[in-house]
């Protein structure tokens, strides 16, 4: 006899489990439905920006699309708006043959002005910002923005000037002459953007200072191209000279253009902010020219629209350059870290020390009172300064001295000097031009006040010494290495906190060094 099949009894967690199951699926569904009949769901402003995500359920019966019975597949999230994919359903339950997968809105449209809006932000502006850049982000691109529309303006005047000048609007003009020039003018131009390209390093710790050294050579090759209305004989000469000013200064905005947008990018987002910026600078300067074609038509004062134009060209160049933050201290930032921390005992922070930064001293300039690496006949013209001083520097890989006949102060470094004893002997420099410049200010009766913020729980105060004129460089350098040794350390460790990174490859320290001295 065959055996008889046994029904085997359901427990009462299974039928608990399938009840479950059936009773979410009709929430989902009834949540579904309440989802796409209800307003937009965009994200709130200020929200962050997902990326796209795909959320997957189980497939889902009795919607509606375009009268006819559809099924969820799945829903997609893309920058905050949503969006189901559905497809077609037969009667019998199965999909139908040859319909596709529609994307149906979980959202109703925006307002137009939020998708010109979008759109915009789109080419001007970085995906996921403003988290993804740095804060001064916004008013440096906004100054850039404004520098390239008063760029963009001047440029239909001096265009226009100089067409006139090599006779383009002149009936006697020989079209080949006029091209001949055009192209010695651009010529001349490409050879001093090759010329000025040697300067390579410079571009890296003088950025802001050749920065705005560019723009003014960029007004002054505007300048010049203007002026060859007033003399068009000699057109040639000019346009040359300005052409040789402009591409110098190209060469200056595009080698430093790099870092400066690689300190507002966070993240790996350099070519995404890169291109934004970009972006901006040619709306605005299309925006310029069109206005400035416009005003051409009227027939205005070329000195006076020049005049106008250039002062906003370089206010704004000027005001670009300042925004600009770095995270790095080359000499300029370095000596406002290193008075701050002199007078105070305070670091100043990134956003105080870059806009305490002197741009105006350009790179080349050789007014600076502090000379890193130099020649040694240089720094001694007598032997006996140099014998006087060598023993306080014998265990360091660096000499720091005073030349009164020249008023710099000079660091020299030995041959085994690296990278920290460039970074010492360049604080020792400035304590030491500190040391000398308070001792002529305050007199034989008045102090030298000196704070440190830590020096209780050193031990040792260094808040007054009387600095009279009488001493001698010996005496000045004796107490500089006291002041230098107590508190290097805690300059770097304060400098660290503040967010500065110290490099000596952004010091342009001198390639001479010493030889044949006693090291440490």
């Amino acid at each position: 006899m065959a055996p008889m099949p046994l029904k085997r009894p359901s427990t009462p967690s299974q039928n608990l489990t399938l009840a479950g199951a059936s009773e979410a699926r009709g929430l989902v569904r009834d949540a579904m439905r309440a989802t796409l009949a209800s307003p937009s769901l965009s994200p709130p402003p200020g929200e962050q920006i997902l990326p796209a995500e795909l959320r997957f359920g189980p497939a889902m019966d009795g919607f509606a699309v375009d009268g006819a019975a559809s099924r969820i597949l799945c829903c997609e999230e893309v920058d905050g708006r949503r969006w189901s994919y559905v497809a077609e359903m037969e009667p019998s339950g199965k999909v139908r043959r040859g319909s596709s997968v529609k994307a149906v809105p979980m959202q109703n449209p925006g307002p137009p002005i939020d998708e010109l809006v979008s759109f915009i932000r789109s080419y001007v502006v970085p995906e996921g910002f403003p988290d993804s850049v740095t804060p001064s982000y916004v008013p440096y691109m906004t100054w850039r923005a404004l520098k390239h529309f008063f760029g963009g303006a001047m440029g239909v005047f001096t265009t226009q000037t100089l067409l006139n000048s090599v006779g383009v609007s002149r009936n006697h003009a020989m079209p080949g002459a006029v091209a001949i020039n055009w192209i010695l003018k651009d010529g001349a131009g490409r050879v001093g953007k090759m010329l000025f390209a040697r300067q390579g390093k410079k571009f890296d710790y003088d950025l802001k200072q050749l920065r705005f050294a560019g723009d003014l050579l960029m007004e002054l090759g505007a300048g010049v191209e203007l002026a060859t209305a007033a003399v068009p004989h000699l057109f040639l000469p000019l346009a040359c000279a300005a052409n040789v000013a402009k591409n110098v200064a190209a060469v200056t905005s595009t080698s430093t253009r790099t870092p400066i947008y690689k300190a507002y990018a966070r993240g790996e987002n350099i070519g995404d902010v890169t291109a934004k910026g970009e972006s901006v600078g040619n709306i605005a300067d299309l925006l310029g020219t069109g206005l400035s074609i416009l005003i051409s038509k009227r027939n205005p004062s070329l000195v006076v629209s020049f005049a106008f134009l250039s002062c906003g060209y370089v206010f704004s160049s000027y005001r670009e350059v300042k925004s600009v933050v770095l995270n790095t201290l080359n000499r300029a930032r370095f000596t406002v870290a290193v008075e701050s921390f002199l007078k105070s005992g305070h670091v100043p922070s990134l956003k105080e020390g870059n806009s305490n930064e002197n741009i105006f001293t350009p790179p080349w300039s050789n007014r600076t009172p502090i000379v890193l690496g130099p020649r040694f006949g240089d720094a001694f013209q007598e032997p006996a300064s140099f014998l006087a001083i060598e023993p306080m520097f014998e265990n360091q890989r660096y000499i720091v001295t005073y030349n009164p006949a020249k008023g710099n102060i000079y660091a020299l470094f030995k041959d085994e000097a690296k990278s920290d004893d460039i970074l010492k002997a360049t604080f020792h420099a400035h304590v030491l031009l500190h040391c000398i410049r308070s001792s002529n200010m305050n007199g034989s009766s008045k102090t030298y006040n000196y704070s440190r913020s830590n020096q209780s729980a050193m031990g040792e105060s260094l808040s007054s010494r009387l600095m009279p004129l009488t001493k001698t460089l010996e005496d000045h350098i004796l107490e500089s290495c006291e002041i230098v040794s107590s508190s290097y350390g805690d300059f770097k460790e304060k400098t660290a906190q503040q967010g500065w990174i110290m490099s000596e490859s952004l010091l342009n320290p001198g390639r001479a060094r010493l030889c044949g001295l006693t090291q440490p």
